[in-house]
């Protein structure tokens, strides 16, 4: 019978020592009831738990707990605890830790204690939000098991993570390793049978990963490999050749190693720096040697690998051949998505990378078997709003320079959003520009002057991984996820309001976004007025708005007739439409038929984007309108006609800006404001 037993230690896993440590861990050992030494100096795993024991009880060593594995004290003591949800904007960590902060950890990690190869979380993972998934991360060469700590703080927020530690003298096979992780895989399944359990490999690691994940196909895995390395490709790399060269180096050269090897792990100033104390040589060279035997036994379980698997590749790694075995597994394995990083090497974890917005990117976070976009949705964090519009849309967000009114419930117009109700649930109605070059701006508006996360009802096409470009890197797609974007479904509108979100509603869709030479600011909406009855079922407000700009942002140059005349465009546009998902019957021309294409355009001196809010339509007491289509279809013209009148507005109005170009702009905010400070006309 398998014995577990939990405990907080020091990186050194002495209790009584005089080494003061930087961090703190927690560990966990699975094993059989004759636990063997865990140091060097005599103290046994039983004698360190009875010391521990003692002090847990009065409350010494207990941190909140991050695993899910814990002794009975703790859990009588996590029962007590009240699981904090995550806020808008909420502070991820990412950033604060650097390189030399995992370089200084894996010195402490590495002592030598005789222990096996055993599992422990970081304190700073802190105690999750409730019912998330177990993460077990598999460390790569080093097998110290910290290359996650750039990402421990976002990841301890919506993961319960356990980290693998293989001390550097340990000379444990490869089925030994698989056998310990399995053990735990299943331990944790049998705890938890509807939770996903998620395995980070990291480079070795992801062999071990698929090596569980071949050995467990009816159980259910997400498994994110991070530049995993095939040893077949691996032999004619830079790598083999250098394997008999570590061997017959000179014991007194080997911190010369790390700087041979930085060059083809990353950046050598970043990496080389006390590698040489982290990965003795004979370390190393058995790790690598470890490395053969791990590829080759992966390799022949391929075939029954049925979970799910993300595979994350640099462009830049040098060491192994991580974008050929990106693409081999994508082509062998049943469920299998890529995401490539052009700038960054080996140690992508170590790099500038959020791992945690890359797996809600790919919508790969969920807490049941299937991914929900209401329920396992993450707010976006600070760094990631911080990212999002300064590096993925900075400059359409700098050049349009947005300007927001809002209507206040006694019809006075106001700068800003003050006139948008703060609770849901709430439906933002609205015109879409050509290629929604409004959305990002309103989003961002929302976020930071009300810390609302807008959920936009987006086009299925997004959320369909064919759309995928081939370069396969992560892109806006992706952060249209992270930002809160739902399928254009009845499901999630209905879904989304329940909950009491904002959700924002374009019903002119992709028609509106892609429209025709002479057709913008021409709205495009169904006849049935069927959100208007979906609102007043939960007495939701609706405030209509509308948005204005694109004329003095782009020019269209090139629409769809203009593109079908052109023979290579004529025929990817028919298998895109043949290829693709249709968000309503084609009924009529207005509606019906969604041809997607991008339009040709010029870019102009850049103006600005108007956006005004309407009156809010408050449906509480209103359920007769879900089932009274007169009376609902009377509320949706009356919507659709303030929309048009917002426009209207706008388009008047903003000749009256003396700011509405971007030289004016420019030097006013030179002297007096930031952007988002800049006034407008009066409104």
């Amino acid at each position: 019978m398998a014995s577990v037993v939990t405990f907080r230690v020091w990186p050194s896993f002495v209790i009584n020592s005089e080494f003061k440590p930087r961090f703190q861990v927690r560990s966990q050992r699975l094993g059989e009831s004759n636990l063997p030494e865990l140091s060097s100096n005599g103290v046994s795993v039983n004698e360190i738990c009875s010391v521990i024991g003692e002090k847990e009880k009065k409350g010494y060593f207990f941190d909140g707990g991050n695993g899910s594995l814990r002794s009975r004290v703790e859990k009588k003591l996590v029962k007590e605890m009240v699981y904090e949800e995550l806020e808008v904007l909420w502070d991820d960590g990412y950033g604060t830790n650097t390189v030399k902060d995992y370089l200084d950890a894996a010195k402490d990690m590495i002592k030598p204690d005789g222990g096996p190869p055993r599992w422990f979380c970081p304190v700073e993972c802190g105690c999750p939000v409730k019912d998330s998934p177990v993460l077990l991360f598999l460390p790569g060469l080093d097998g110290v098991g910290m290359g996650l700590i750039l990402h421990h703080k976002a990841l301890g927020k919506v993961f319960e993570v356990q980290c693998l530690h293989i001390p550097i003298h340990d000379r444990t096979s490869f089925e030994g390793l698989v056998k310990l992780v399995e053990e735990t895989v299943r331990l944790e399944h049998a705890l938890r049978p509807d939770s996903p359990i998620y395995l980070v490999g990291d480079s070795f690691g992801g062999c071990l990963a698929l090596a569980v994940a071949a050995h467990n196909p009816t159980m259910d895995l997400v498994v994110i490999l991070v530049n995993p390395g095939d040893y077949i490709i691996w032999q004619i790399t830079a790598l083999q050749p250098l394997l008999p060269i570590l061997e017959a180096f000179p014991d007194r050269l080997h911190v010369t190693i790390p700087y041979l090897l930085s060059l083809l792990m990353g950046d050598p100033l970043k990496m080389a720096k006390g590698f040489a104390e982290i990965i003795p040589k004979e370390t190393l060279v058995w790790k690598l040697k470890l490395l053969k035997s791990a590829s080759v036994y992966a390799n022949s379980r391929l075939h029954a690998v049925k979970a799910e698997v993300l595979v994350l590749a640099s462009d830049k790694d040098n060491m192994l051949p991580s974008q050929e075995e990106a693409e081999r597994l994508k082509n062998l394995l049943p469920d299998c998505i890529i995401r490539r990083f052009k700038d960054n090497g080996h140690t992508l974890l170590l790099e500038d990378m959020n791992l945690l917005t890359v797996i809600k990117g790919t919508c790969k976070y969920r807490q049941s078997r299937r991914h929900d976009f209401i329920s396992d949705f993450l707010p976006p964090s600070m760094s990631e709003y911080r990212y999002a519009f300064d590096e993925v849309v900075g400059l359409i967000h700098f050049a349009s320079c947005s300007a927001i009114f809002s209507t206040m419930d006694d019809g006075k117009i106001v700068e800003g959003l003050a006139g948008v109700p703060d609770v849901g649930p709430v439906l933002l109605v609205g015109n879409h520009m050509l290629m929604a070059l409004e959305l990002s701006c309103l989003i961002e508006a929302f976020l930071r002057e009300k810390k609302i996360m807008v959920r936009g009802i987006a086009h299925p096409e997004l959320f369909w991984e064919k759309l995928q470009s081939s370069s396969n890197e992560f892109s806006f797609n992706d952060w249209v996820k992270v930002m809160g974007a739902l399928p254009v479904t009845a499901n999630h509108l209905f879904k989304g309001l329940s909950t009491k979100s904002h959700v924002l509603l374009y019903p002119g869709g992709a028609h509106e976004a892609l429209h025709y030479k002479g057709e913008e600011y021409k709205l495009f909406w169904p006849d049935q007025p069927e959100f208007v009855r979906m609102a007043a079922r939960f007495g939701a407000t609706i405030v209509p708005f509308g948005t204005v700009g694109e004329d003095d942002i782009v020019e269209l140059v090139f629409d769809y007739p203009d593109l079908m005349k052109i023979s290579v465009a004529n025929d990817k546009i028919e298998e895109a439409i043949h290829g693709g998902k249709k968000t309503r019957d084609e009924t009529k021309r207005e509606v019906g038929n969604q041809e997607l294409f991008v339009p040709g355009m010029l870019p102009k001196i850049p103006g600005r984007f108007y956006y005004p809010f309407g009156k809010s339509i408050k449906l509480k007491g209103r359920e007769d309108l879900a089932e009274n289509r007169e009376n609902a279809n009377e509320l949706y013209l009356q919507v659709k006609s303030e929309v048009e009148r917002c426009i209207a507005y706008l388009l008047k109005k903003r000749e009256d800006d003396p700011y509405r170009s971007i030289i004016d702009r420019t030097i006013y905010r030179a002297f007096y404001a930031p952007p988002d400070q800049v006034p407008a006309f009066k409104p």
